[in-house]
């Protein structure tokens, strides 16, 4: 084998070391931001905020974490920054700290934006990180990426009825040994990275393994705005539950703040364990199908789920989680091969909304909530994944590859 040969397969081999390195990365900082949701028993009543007050700490930290990502990969797109992974972290910790020690609304606007701040640096080249070891397999490592942020996400409602409630606020600060230990791996990880671009330059001859369509751009347009629109109905009926299902179950059921936590527990669970099939079911039989079948088969449990007693509840909110978290990687990827040589670009696009449009729902439930009722927040939602009918609009990629 010739030394062209070598480099070519050091570039092109699937890395699973770094892909759960990455992925380990991302449930230590997605443990951090589920802390924000998961403390608002406590802070609402320590404060005596408003749902409308919660709505607009989560609109805050997700607009925060959202609205730079498409700056940043585009920039990582044609300048890649193997360390910025650790810098983000960097933001981060100092929000986590600030908001152990915030004494108020507006201290705690202050923090989540600068944990926000640190979200928006690390998904897009994260995700560019999990696309370059991936092999190919981009599915799959997308699939892994994700698992590690919706099992953080599960962690920190766990955490929170462990530690902050019985604790309070100021334990928050102990999280901030995670975030640390984040940096240390992420250190690393831009080590290797920065070793995989010099191998990618050095290639003679050979070209980066990128997908090739041959729609129009009018079409490519109509079909981003299409998974854009699937981006909206699932990260709302997400915001319904992420960040109010506590509130929910506790008006409904009388259950206690640290059973509360344990239902959004299981909820999150169920979203992490789905998160590993639709990736590696996209590589392998379409990704539309996948698209298909992870919004609209929600549907009929989230109709039910209003009308269900708590026993009900809970085992509702399984298949929804597991079915609904088998969305992003299939979308994400299918963007990707929809535009190719875009990584970046496209992963900063669809997180920075995914992050955006969780943000602006649940500020938007939060206020209807008040107008109305929590109950009747979550009869309003259980239509949202119906919207999953526009996947029928799709192209179908995989028979346009070349």
């Amino acid at each position: 084998m010739n030394s062209a040969d070598t480099t070519t397969n050091a570039v092109e081999k699937t890395v699973f070391p770094i892909l759960f390195a990455i992925s380990f990365s991302h449930l230590l900082n997605d443990t951090i931001q589920s802390l924000i949701p998961a403390i608002y028993p406590v802070v609402k009543k320590t404060y005596n905020l408003s749902f409308s007050q919660i709505g607009l700490i989560t609109l805050t930290f997700q607009m925060a974490a959202s609205l730079f990502q498409p700056f940043v990969g585009l920039y990582t797109d044609k300048k890649p920054q193997p360390y910025s992974l650790a810098i983000g972290m960097g933001f981060t910790l100092i929000g986590l700290v600030t908001l152990s020690q915030s004494t108020g609304f507006y201290y705690m606007l202050i923090s989540v934006a600068l944990i926000g701040t640190g979200s928006s640096i690390f998904h897009p080249e994260a995700s560019r990180m999990a696309h370059a070891a991936s092999g190919g397999r981009r599915g799959l490592a997308q699939s892994i990426f994700q698992l590690g942020g919706n099992a953080g996400s599960s962690i920190g409602p766990l955490l929170a009825a462990w530690i902050i409630v019985p604790y309070g606020q100021g334990s928050v600060l102990w999280f901030s040994v995670i975030a640390l230990l984040a940096i240390l791996i992420l250190s690393r990880v831009g080590n290797w990275y920065k070793g995989y671009m010099l191998k990618l330059k050095s290639r003679q001859g050979a070209k980066a393994n990128v997908v090739v369509n041959h729609f129009s751009r009018r079409r490519v347009v109509f079909s981003v705005i299409i998974l854009l629109v699937l981006i909206f109905s699932k990260y709302f009926y997400m915001a319904s539950l992420t960040s109010y299902f506590t509130f929910y179950v506790i008006d409904k059921f009388h259950v206690s703040v640290q059973s509360s936590q344990l239902y959004l527990f299981m909820f999150l669970v169920s979203v992490a364990a789905g998160t590993l099939v639709g990736g590696p079911v996209g590589d392998r039989f379409g990704r539309k199908y996948v698209i298909w079948f992870s919004i609209l088969g929600t549907a009929p449990f989230a109709l039910l789920l209003p009308y269900a007693s708590l026993f009900w509840t809970g085992v509702l909110i399984v298949p929804i989680g597991m079915i609904l978290a088998s969305a992003f990687s299939a979308i994400l990827v299918y963007a990707q091969e929809l535009i190719p040589g875009k990584v970046g670009l496209v992963a900063g696009l669809f997180f920075g909304f995914a992050f955006g449009m969780g943000g602006i729902g649940s500020a938007l439930l939060g206020k209807l909530a008040d107008d109305t009722s929590i109950r009747y927040v979550y009869q309003v939602c259980s239509f949202l994944p119906l919207i999953g009918l526009l996947t029928a609009f799709l192209p179908n990629i995989e028979n346009r590859k070349k």
